[in-house]
């Protein structure tokens, strides 16, 4: 699973890392208007921060999907139906106090008399099911590649090379890592005292220059950086740098084994587990932070508020490690998900190497067959991946879309201008169909907390939010109809912006970076929606 990791080092850190209502038509934003308009230099409130992605960009110049507005105009007094939304991810901490009332449960299904009530091959599965039982870390899928032996591939000789770049550019941030880490021990001895200030390590006096210069370092650092976030950011760090050490790059690592399963035959199925959540509240942050994108309540002034939240059921399908997730498990969480009801499946997951794609393919063309749509994140490598693998997607190459009920989703910054592409996101002509907001997006975290998080990942949950939407209102339109409402119905933007990757050196529009151009409007989209309704 490439999800971005969320590092703002800041100040010193950064240098020490471095040296080391329904209206007769869509009133849609008009680009000509827009793109002349001057960009919005006031910085937003943390409250506003908080909700930017609800915001409409007409009113406030800030790039977000008008759903304020789409509540506020066109949705007041109305009622939809339930949707029932699969998030295939990390796991979802279904017990969060801005979850309750959002969360899926199995009508067939008696809870703990330890039987499969409804006969659909999983015990027990009242808000889903876990496909990794209690496993949690795992390598990358090249890694997997690799571990296996050269086969004489393309593919082995592809993701060994990987591995190998992989691998030499972790060296040298595991390196400043231990640098930092062992400086900060080291001053941390000294003193006797682990919550150290700049003021504190100043005062040391000594003759070991190592020490001197372990201290020369804290002091600049804290000088700059609170103590608390600078042992929050080099803890994030420290957990992305060893995990990539300790799992997802070591040949010599299997994760596999606790779940007990064959990840190579597809007809193995009885396996896993009904804890959705997953063996640690943490682990499931990811799908946590994507349910609460689409589903968190609204107006209850704790955290923030879902897209279409009172209008959909959380149905939690863990099927993505701390690492990538194996084809077998995306391919059977997609069809459970299906199997029991959902219209709309989030996948805030991807990779660059699928050996067995062809069962993620075929389970979405079974999704397809059943009028589910499938939401997918472009991913956070700043590649073209019209080009660049990614999996899964809806086409191989440029070949026509072998399904119509899948949408792909680019992320968008916070700030409209010549930084509005998000300077992680992929993008592709072909490939990626839409942008929605991604960057620093707060929702649900595990054990009742919020955070910003950032990436693809949380793009996508928010048009999948949207899609919840257009499904409860207007149940008789089709995956592919509420695909297409969505990519029609948004707002066109011309203005240059940034390549992602590319360090502000290169300018593109939209529209040469995805199919539409666009990023989604919830206002738009409702609107056409009920025009196609009617017909």
């Amino acid at each position: 699973m490439r999800i971005l990791k969320t590092i703002t080092f800041t100040g010193a850190i950064a240098l020490a890392i471095a040296s080391c209502s329904a209206p007769k038509g869509i009133v849609s934003t008009n680009p000509a208007k827009i793109d002349v308009r001057p960009f919005k230099t006031t910085k937003l409130s943390d409250t506003q921060l908080q909700r930017w992605s609800h915001f409409d960009l007409d009113k406030d110049t800030v790039p977000g999907m008008s759903v304020d507005r789409a509540y506020a105009e066109l949705l007041k007094g109305k009622k939809g139906t339930k949707v029932v939304v699969g998030v295939v991810d990390s796991g979802v901490d279904i017990e969060h106090e801005d979850l309750q009332g959002e969360i899926w449960n199995n009508p067939k299904e008696i809870a703990g008399n330890k039987k499969d009530d409804d006969n659909n091959g999983y015990v027990d599965d009242i808000h889903g099911w876990n496909f990794l039982g209690d496993a949690d870390n795992e390598q990358l899928e090249l890694t997997r590649i690799v571990k296996k032996g050269n086969d004489g591939s393309v593919q082995f000789e592809n993701a060994k090379a990987e591995l190998e770049h992989k691998t030499a550019e972790l060296a040298p941030q595991k390196q400043q890592l231990d640098f930092i880490l062992a400086g900060d021990k080291a001053v941390a001895d000294y003193l006797k005292k682990k919550d150290y200030t700049a003021e504190d390590a100043k005062k040391i006096q000594t003759t070991d220059q190592a020490l001197s210069q372990y201290k020369a370092m804290m002091v600049q650092i804290l000088t700059s950086t609170p103590r608390a976030e600078f042992d929050a950011q080099m803890q994030e760090y420290k957990d992305y740098v060893y995990d990539q050490v300790n799992y997802n790059l070591n040949t010599s690592f299997d994760g596999r084994k606790i779940v007990g399963d064959n990840p190579n035959d597809i007809n193995d199925t009885k396996y896993g587990n009904n804890n959705v959540i997953g063996p640690k509240k943490d682990g499931a942050k990811h799908g946590t932070h994507v349910a609460g994108i689409i589903a968190a309540v609204r107006g209850n002034n704790k955290g923030g508020d879902g897209i279409a939240s009172n209008n959909v059921q959380i149905m939690a399908v863990r099927a993505v490690p701390n690492g990538d997730e194996y084809d077998k498990d995306i391919a059977l969480a997609i069809r459970y998900a299906v199997d029991n009801g959902a219209k709309v499946i989030n996948g805030s997951f991807g990779k660059g190497f699928s050996p067995n794609k062809q069962w993620v393919y075929d389970a979405i063309k079974y999704a397809a067959s059943k009028d589910v749509l499938f939401v997918h994140a472009a991913g956070n490598d700043a590649e073209d991946i019209d080009t660049a693998p990614n999996f899964p997607n809806d086409a191989d190459g440029k070949n026509p879309e072998y399904a119509d009920n899948v949408i792909t989703i680019g992320a968008l910054n916070y700030e409209y201008g010549p930084g509005l592409m998000a300077d992680f996101s992929n993008y592709g002509k072909e490939n990626v169909d839409v942008f929605a907001p991604g960057v620093k997006i707060y929702a649900t975290t595990p054990n009742n907390t919020y955070e910003y998080l950032q990436g693809t990942s949380m793009a996508s949950p928010n048009v999948a939010g949207v899609a919840a939407l257009i499904r409860s209102y207007y149940p008789s339109l089709t995956a592919s109809q509420v695909k297409h409402i969505l990519m029609d119905s948004g707002t066109e933007l011309t203005t240059p912006i940034n390549l992602a990757g590319s360090e502000g050196k290169t300018q593109t529009t939209l529209a040469a970076i995805s199919k539409t151009g666009k990023i989604v409007n919830a206002y738009n989209a409702l609107i056409l929606a009920e025009k196609l309704a009617k017909k």
